[in-house]
């Protein structure tokens, strides 16, 4: 399997965080893991015999918006594909689709029509082009769409408190953020809940298991006290219980798979 991981051109960047591309043209079956990342996203895929979402057993349509990923899932193909994936910021999800993105948690928004066109054909477009980048360059202009349709109902300070969340790995207190945007925590944390879907200590929580997750898959650690300390954990105990809300094993179990 071939996996792409590309950064999202500037015109885009704001509300597009990632685009993954995954290939494969052997004719087997195909389980690819996703676990919290914090971020919703848009996803294409092009595959014989279509994808399921498991422990969901989902059969879904080729294109659809997915929210928040808090549970464990994985994504069960069968035979050669193409899925391309467009990770948010998950400000975007009420502005663009006009949704409670509580609502998407581990879970997914059916898309039936875009800001401009109607979406049978955008993802006829998309069928039919035939190299990624012109895949991705219509998907990136569907969003561009609904940017220049529903900017006006963006919540940019929510956007700044996500990014301050990123900077810092997730390891930054609520209590911060809110004072350098100049709002109490309580009002801080209701609009980050109706803009995202979770709250700003959750989606802290999230960026803080991926950072340790990143560490753990790369091998960047000698001892797993070193992952615990680096990002912020109180204690070995506190990331291993963490760590095993998200992925369903522990960190030790988790690097022999």
């Amino acid at each position: 399997m071939d996996i792409q991981n590309i950064v999202p051109d500037q015109s885009i960047a704001l509300f597009v965080k990632n685009i993954l591309v995954f290939e494969d043209s052997e004719s087997s079956e195909t389980i690819l893991p996703f676990f919290a990342d914090g971020y919703p996203g848009l996803l294409f895929h092009q595959t014989e015999n279509g994808i399921t979402i498991q422990p969901h057993g989902k059969k879904m349509p080729t294109f659809f918006l997915y929210g928040q990923t808090i549970k464990p899932i994985n994504i069960h193909v069968n035979g050669h594909f193409q899925i391309i994936i467009f990770q948010l910021y998950p400000f975007v999800l009420r502005a663009f689709w006009g949704i409670n993105p509580r609502e998407i948690n581990d879970s997914c928004h059916y898309l039936t029509t875009g800001p401009e066109n109607d979406i049978n054909k955008i993802i006829s477009n998309i069928l039919f082009a035939s190299t990624i980048e012109e895949k991705i360059r219509i998907i990136a202009n569907l969003l561009l769409d609904y940017f220049k349709h529903k900017s006006n109902k963006l919540d940019f300070l929510v956007r700044e408190a996500i990014q301050y969340i990123i900077d810092s790995r997730g390891i930054i207190a609520i209590k911060e953020i809110a004072e350098k945007e100049k709002l109490n925590i309580r009002t801080l944390e209701r609009r980050f809940l109706r803009e995202t879907g979770v709250s700003a200590k959750q989606f802290a929580k999230i960026v803080q298991f991926q950072s340790s997750l990143n560490q753990l898959e790369t091998k960047d650690f000698s001892k797993i006290n070193d992952i615990v300390y680096a990002n912020g954990y109180a204690d070995q105990s506190h990331f291993i219980r963490v760590f095993k809300a998200f992925t369903g094993v522990t960190p030790n179990t988790f690097g022999k798979i």
